[in-house]
């Protein structure tokens, strides 16, 4: 019997990221085929290691795909999608949308999607480098007027005294009628239509095992699961691994495409890009 591919299947130490892959991760689910070993990873930093072409297999945000399409295609299972909810711009005190203007907003990384969605939504602001982990602190520290959080913090904010000025996974929906693609899989393209037809058989078995074994894999998930009681935990993961996550369809392309085309249009984003998906 022939040794397996080995594919580096990298991804963000996050619940909803540890969810989905709970099965591959913990070997529930194998293939003769290829095998994958996991890199854990910040967003930001996977989405510059994609423009490299680093990784077979890892996750990008939407907003990295026009700088790394020449190197990947996305993959129709693994999306993150808000369908009306998604990152938050929050603040110490309360703010309007229309206060955000000219403020040093912290943010978790120029290629992340909340910061082009941001930009498309209030295009004058003073960007804030900071780890997605450290936003609430800079923002508390008063290195930031405010601050754009991803991932659970986007549940636990309020806790700490933090104000919401605007879901930005809400504006979208109600500007456009369409959920927010956040995140997605891509896969390499130099490999060969059986590893990545693979990859993909996988990729979407894996999230349907921890759907259909939601307990186990919510057990799993909980290491990854920061200052998130289980109640919590579960409900983050529900809001970003669902029907999407298993499989694209029509509307996250349609959602995806609308999104790189208003980011061109804007100047956010340099060239147009076609996006394409790979079942």
């Amino acid at each position: 019997m022939s040794i397996p591919s080995e594919i580096v299947c990298a991804h963000s130490p996050d619940s909803d990221d540890a969810y989905m892959f709970y099965a591959l991760a913990t070997r529930k689910i194998r293939s003769n085929l290829v095998q994958f070993r996991h890199v854990l990873d910040d967003i930001q930093i996977l989405n510059q290691k994609a423009r490299a072409g680093e990784y077979e297999l890892t996750a990008i945000s939407y907003h990295a795909y026009p700088y790394v399409a020449d190197k990947y295609k996305l993959m129709a299972a693994g999306s993150s999608i808000g369908d009306g909810y998604g990152p938050m711009v929050v603040a110490s005190h309360p703010l309007s949308v229309d206060e955000l203007k000219g403020k040093r907003i912290a943010i978790p990384g120029r290629l992340t999607t909340a910061y082009l969605v941001l930009r498309l939504m209030q295009p004058d602001f003073e960007p804030v480098d900071t780890p997605f982990d450290k936003i609430l602190a800079a923002v508390e520290d008063r290195k930031a007027d405010a601050g754009l959080i991803i991932h659970e913090a986007q549940l636990t904010y309020s806790k700490s005294g933090f104000h919401n000025v605007i879901d930005l996974g809400r504006w979208f929906k109600d500007t456009y009628d369409l959920p927010l693609p956040l995140g997605a899989n891509a896969l390499r393209r130099d490999l060969s239509p059986e590893v990545a037809s693979e990859c993909s058989r996988l990729m979407r078995e894996s999230i349907q095992y921890a759907l259909d074994h939601r307990e186990e894999a919510l057990n799993y998930a909980l290491q990854f699961a920061r200052d998130m009681d289980p109640a919590l935990a579960e409900k983050f993961v529900g809001m970003y691994v669902n029907h999407y996550t298993v499989d694209c369809g029509e509307i996250v392309p349609k959602a995806a495409q609308k999104l790189l085309d208003l980011g061109y249009e804007a100047g956010l984003i340099p060239h147009r890009v076609q996006v394409e998906f790979v079942r």
